[in-house]
């Protein structure tokens, strides 16, 4: 049985799509929740209100994960709003989809300095703030089914999403011993705000029928499997890659 009551989550870029499934549901589960933002203030706000409907405490931070003193200050203010710091999802991201010989370099920093730094950032404050309580926790990463598929005109974010894939695997080996269980979960193609900056509702809709479950995943997906892996029905679960693509990597 899936319970966070009593657990407190800081899940980064929860304004919208997978952050915000992820938010929602651990809100469902029991869990308070501190919802990160960067550019989508408003949108952040309506998440808090949906996790205050349900019961549970919500804080709103804006910040950009690239920043680490942002990072630092924000899971400060966790603690300092909810009381503790239990799980954290590093889902925050930046993508920009242009063919290799178009990338400019800005862009590629970009895309490495949120993707991958902004994660890196997020899970070792949250991980000192986890060690210094003493009590365990859980650090979940965002990954992607692009970590290992080369699809074209994504080259940054793929080559971020797999160097978060060894870099979860060996904070979990690490974190072991403070009992704080490091997972990956690796969605596929996913209908969130964005994905439809890429690509049309009819290219999604006939995609879709391509797909081994003939639907693209949601929010409610990937939020299910992060409230999953972060509850104590998945405590003897940690550095596993969950892939929650629908059989979108089995084509």
């Amino acid at each position: 049985m899936i319970d966070l009551t009593g657990k407190v989550a800081l899940i980064t870029g929860a304004s919208r799509g997978i952050g915000r499934g992820c938010a929602e549901q651990m809100a469902r589960y029991g869990a308070d929740v501190a919802i990160n933002y960067r550019s989508h203030g408003d949108e952040a706000e309506e998440v808090a209100e949906v996790v205050r409907s349900l019961g549970r405490r919500a804080a709103v931070f804006g910040a950009d994960v690239s920043d680490r003193a942002a990072v630092d200050s924000m899971v400060t203010g966790t603690v300092q709003a909810l009381g503790r710091l239990d799980i954290v999802v590093a889902n925050a991201y930046y993508s920009k989809r242009e063919p290799f010989l178009d990338l400019d370099i800005e862009g590629v920093r970009r895309t490495l300095d949120v993707t991958l730094m902004g994660a890196f950032h997020v899970a070792q404050a949250g991980a000192r703030q986890m060690v210094q309580q003493g009590h365990g926790g859980n650090i979940l990463f965002i990954s992607s089914v692009l970590s290992f598929i080369p699809f074209a005109t994504s080259m940054a974010y793929n080559a971020a999403k797999a160097g978060m894939n060894h870099m979860a695997n060996t904070i979990a080996a690490e974190m072991a011993e403070h009992r704080i269980r490091v997972n990956t979960i690796q969605p596929g193609w996913t209908d969130t705000p964005g994905e439809r900056q890429f690509t049309t509702e009819e290219q999604m809709r006939e995609g879709a029928k391509g797909l081994p479950w003939k639907r693209l995943g949601t929010i409610e997906d990937l939020g299910k499997a992060a409230a999953f892996l972060a509850s104590d029905a998945a405590d003897y679960i940690t550095g596993a890659t969950l892939k929650v693509d629908g059989g979108y990597s089995l084509r």
